[in-house]
């Protein structure tokens, strides 16, 4: 700040002197860049609200017959591979459990709460904006990509103090799911937080949505397979003529 603070306040001076339309110019070709971004992020939200509303029909119809789906899972996983296809299926089972509170009920609180705030705070289009929230926070991107343009409109718009109100709250949202995600995890499965997080992003990048759960089953199971062959090579006993270290 000694270096450039009066630097910052001969602009800021200059900025208020010239006013909207003497800022205009100088902002214009940022705008620009920043409305053909936003633009074509729009349509990746709209695709993935899409593939959002399918996944939630898919598991309604899937709900439905759930307990006869989980057995015959479990049936054919004991088929294939005996207890540890029966494990692998109830592993799953736990990963997906643990996806959806750790992820899912997360994303809903987050969205919810930086909703409310945004309503109260008198943003408009504050249902809008808090559904685009949930996506972004199912996507792992987080709310701040909504709030933080609202609490520069409010600023802007000369409501300090609705924009200092909406600033903290944008702290707090952003800062809850680095406590309530895991804990909601270790509560649907007991599998490393890191790996459920990898298996999130990564799976999300590679399927769309159904991928925050296709993901981390794939991880969790080659895990659980990597573990459980490690630990059957350690019990076999060594070849005859060789002793073991």
């Amino acid at each position: 700040l000694p270096l450039v603070g009066p630097k910052i306040v001969v602009f800021w001076e200059e900025t208020v002197a010239a006013g909207a339309q003497g800022l205009w110019p100088k902002v214009q070709p940022y705008a620009v860049q920043f409305a053909r971004w936003l633009v074509a992020e729009a349509g990746t939200v709209g695709y993935i609200m899409v593939q959002g509303l399918l996944v939630v029909a898919l598991a309604a119809v899937m709900y439905a017959q759930g307990e006869t789906a989980a057995d015959t899972l479990l049936r054919v996983g004991r088929r294939l591979g005996g207890k540890h296809g029966e494990a692998t299926v109830i592993l799953a089972g736990q990963a997906i459990r643990g996806v959806a509170l750790g992820v899912g009920v997360t994303a809903i609180v987050q969205s919810v709460l930086g909703g409310i705030a945004l309503a109260v705070a008198g943003v408009p289009f504050a249902g809008i904006l808090t559904i685009i929230m949930f996506v972004l926070c199912l996507a792992q991107v987080g709310p701040l990509l909504v709030l933080v343009p609202a609490v520069v409109w409010l600023y802007w718009s000369g409501d300090s103090g609705w924009g200092t109100f909406l600033l903290v709250v944008s702290v707090l949202v952003a800062t809850l799911d680095n406590f309530l995600r895991p804990m909601l995890i270790r509560m649907g499965a007991d599998l490393p937080l890191l790996l459920i997080f990898v298996g999130v992003i990564g799976g999300l990048l590679a399927f769309g949505l159904v991928g925050i759960f296709v993901g981390p089953v794939v991880l969790a199971v080659a895990y659980t397979l990597i573990l459980a062959w490690v630990a059957e090579g350690e019990r076999a006993p060594p070849p005859a003529g060789i002793d073991p270290l």
